[in-house]
């Protein structure tokens, strides 16, 4: 039988065997790799409180958190009455009763819910026939402006020809340009263009102008900018010729701008009234936003339920848009890394 010393018993290393603490099967210092990602993260959390308002010495004071939270709070519940509180209230006005929106307007449906004033404003007033028409005036507003800013962004920034930097200068001037001075010269370029008939009760009236938006332009090729050459040049050496690398590469990448200048381009055309107004005049091509001033001495009720159909577009697009729209937002680079 064979004693432990005593010499080697206050020799022998405490710390537990590294395939021990890796587990079976594990080879040795795996857990320690495994364990090095998580302290990195928090880590980086920890980082990314320093850099706020307050440190986490700040945070661990009960009175200086509270305070600050209840700042939040308080912050988060002016932005929702304040940008939520309104199309609330005109949903709850669409589904209640003509006296009870004059009376109470702030009661939740006192006397009952009702739908007449939706029905009134489908049936009587043929809300949904304009609303059709303003779908096609948006979407047709939309593809002219995406395929002019893209097109545009992609020769100023990418393809760049030797009159580019001039022309990018005449694109920004036309931004100088108040849009009431060339109200007129539109107007008789529309009645009397130079090819062709009237575009008078013409969705062209409408989706030509819609086009020519220089703001658009240079969002986009502000963003073209931020893409890597490297793509560009590689798929030049691989025999990709400009309209290849515009399709198959340019476009991919820009899904974020593209949002952006979708969600402008259909809320601007949904609520632009003037120059439909002028050009739009025939019942049967009048946008939703040029007949609703027509319906001023109506029901209040079913005036209240038009109103709110024609926002249900702008919220929609909105919602499903709101990532690429604060992804582009900040145009950032399409290649992160």
């Amino acid at each position: 039988m064979t004693a432990t010393s005593p010499l080697a018993a206050t020799t022998a290393d405490p710390r537990p065997d590294a395939r021990t603490a890796s587990g079976p099967g594990d080879a040795p210092g795996t857990g320690a790799r495994q364990a090095r990602p998580s302290r990195r993260r928090r880590q980086a959390r920890a980082d990314e409180r320093e850099r706020g308002a307050l440190s986490s010495a700040d945070w661990r004071r009960p009175r200086v958190a509270w305070t600050w939270r209840g700042m939040h709070l308080a912050l988060l519940l002016l932005l929702v009455v304040w940008c939520l509180g309104p199309l609330l209230l005109l949903a709850k006005f669409a589904f209640t009763p003509t006296q009870d929106i004059l009376t109470q307007p702030l009661a939740l449906f006192p006397n009952g819910f009702t739908t007449k004033n939706v029905d009134q404003a489908f049936t009587r007033y043929h809300i949904g026939q304009y609303f059709l028409n303003t779908v096609w005036v948006a979407l047709g507003s939309w593809f002219v402006q995406v395929v002019v800013a893209t097109t545009g962004g992609y020769v100023l920034s990418v393809l760049r020809p030797r009159w580019a930097k001039a022309l990018s200068w005449a694109v920004l001037t036309t931004l100088f340009v108040p849009a009431v001075v060339l109200l007129i010269p539109l107007y008789q370029i529309i009645v009397d263009p130079p090819v062709g008939e009237t575009l008078i009760n013409s969705y062209l009236a409408v989706w030509l102008p819609a086009g020519a938006s220089a703001f658009n332009v240079v969002l986009v090729s502000r963003f073209f900018d931020s893409l890597p050459r490297e793509i560009f040049e590689a798929a030049r050496v691989d025999g990709a010729g400009p309209v290849r690398v515009f399709w198959s590469i340019v476009l991919p990448m820009s899904r974020p701008i593209l949002g952006v200048v979708s969600v402008f381009a259909v809320i601007a055309s949904w609520k632009d009234f003037l120059w439909p107004f002028l050009v739009l005049k025939s019942a049967s091509v009048k946008p939703l936003s040029v007949y609703l001033q027509s319906m001023a001495n109506v029901d209040k009720g079913t005036l209240m339920a038009a109103l709110a159909i024609s926002t249900l577009i702008p919220v929609v697009m909105f919602l499903v848009f709101q990532r690429m729209f604060l992804r582009g937002a900040g145009l950032g680079g399409a290649v992160k890394g």
